[in-house]
């Protein structure tokens, strides 16, 4: 068993699986470096990220820099001498000097098949543009954005009725378990590592609040990959009454007619039908401004308006 002293730098629940893997593996976690604690919650209380709470109940050493890149950051993690930095959804750039410390390098864990969505939210992009598959990328860190030899990637199909959430746990526990393999790779001296093809490279942006906003003059397959893309975080709206309508679920209908983009069609016992440019969608799932979620049927309950010829986004 190949076994190395690795500084594990992570924040989000996403990189919580990999933590796990290479302790559970046997590896020297010599420190978990996390985001500094922030407010949470509608009281805002101070809480620890999920990387945090994992290595507490881990027993492992944290340390949490507002800035990594600070000089007494870059001194402490040179004092602890790791052989390998591990960096998954941690939420910072790491410095050139930090890059060079580790003498077996920096390697990250990214969710998508690179070079294909580079960037912060490579999961929901995936599957907002109708992507049939995504997967994993272990590579080594360079100071460009994600664009590292690539060391190993795993292939996994994005099913009709995934939404980011599932297929987030999925990506997290198939990057752990992928990592935790590329490992023994280090210690094969013919280790094989593949160049990306920059060319080819495609980008995952950080998703804003303009990226929220159905725009129902899409074609329906458009929508519906819109709302899981975005389902259940940060969520999809419409407009209602001039206020936010949060759109949870849908599903893809078979009603096509003539009419204006947004239009409901019905209102059925299994929710509304909705115009789109092209073909329409199914609302199964609605969150009113400063409600509770619902079904889209108990809010039709409560709302005579939404019947059909009614406007959505206006």
């Amino acid at each position: 068993m190949f076994l190395v002293r690795i500084v594990f730098m992570g924040t989000a629940e996403f990189a919580v699986p990999s933590l796990q893997a290479l302790h559970k593996a046997g590896h020297e976690i010599i420190c978990v470096v996390t985001q500094p604690d922030r407010p949470k919650g509608r009281g805002q209380k101070m809480g620890f990220s999920p990387v945090k709470e994992a290595a507490c109940a881990l027993n492992l050493p944290v340390f949490q820099p507002e800035r990594i890149k600070a000089p007494d950051a870059v001194e402490y993690l040179k004092s602890l001498k790791a052989d390998l930095f591990v960096v998954v959804a941690y939420g910072q750039i790491l410095s050139r000097e930090l890059l060079d410390l580790p003498p077996k390098g920096c390697i990250n864990v990214h969710a998508s098949l690179l070079p294909k969505y580079r960037g912060a939210a490579p999961i929901h992009w995936a599957i907002i543009n109708g992507e049939k598959e995504t997967g994993v990328t272990i590579m080594f860190m360079d100071e460009a954005l994600d664009s590292g030899d690539i060391i190993e990637q795993r292939k996994v199909a994005i099913e009709p009725d995934y939404n980011v959430g599932i297929l987030h746990d999925i990506l997290a526990e198939l990057g752990a378990q992928t990592l935790a393999d590329s490992l023994q790779k280090l210690d094969n001296k013919q280790l094989q590592v593949v160049p990306q093809d920059s060319s080819q490279a495609t980008y995952a942006p950080q998703l804003k609040k303009e990226h929220e906003l159905i725009k129902w003059e899409k074609t329906a397959p458009e929508v519906f990959n819109h709302i899981r893309g975005m389902n259940p975080w940060p969520g999809t709206y419409t407009i209602y009454d001039s206020k936010i309508l949060k759109v949870l679920k849908a599903k893809m209908a078979n009603f096509d007619k003539a009419f204006e983009p947004g239009t409901v069609l019905a209102v059925a016992p299994e929710g509304i039908y909705v115009q789109c440019g092209e073909g329409s969608v199914l609302l199964k799932e609605l969150k009113p401004e400063g409600k509770k979620a619902m079904t889209a049927v108990a809010f039709c309950r409560g709302h005579g308006e939404i019947k059909p010829g009614f406007i959505f986004g206006k």
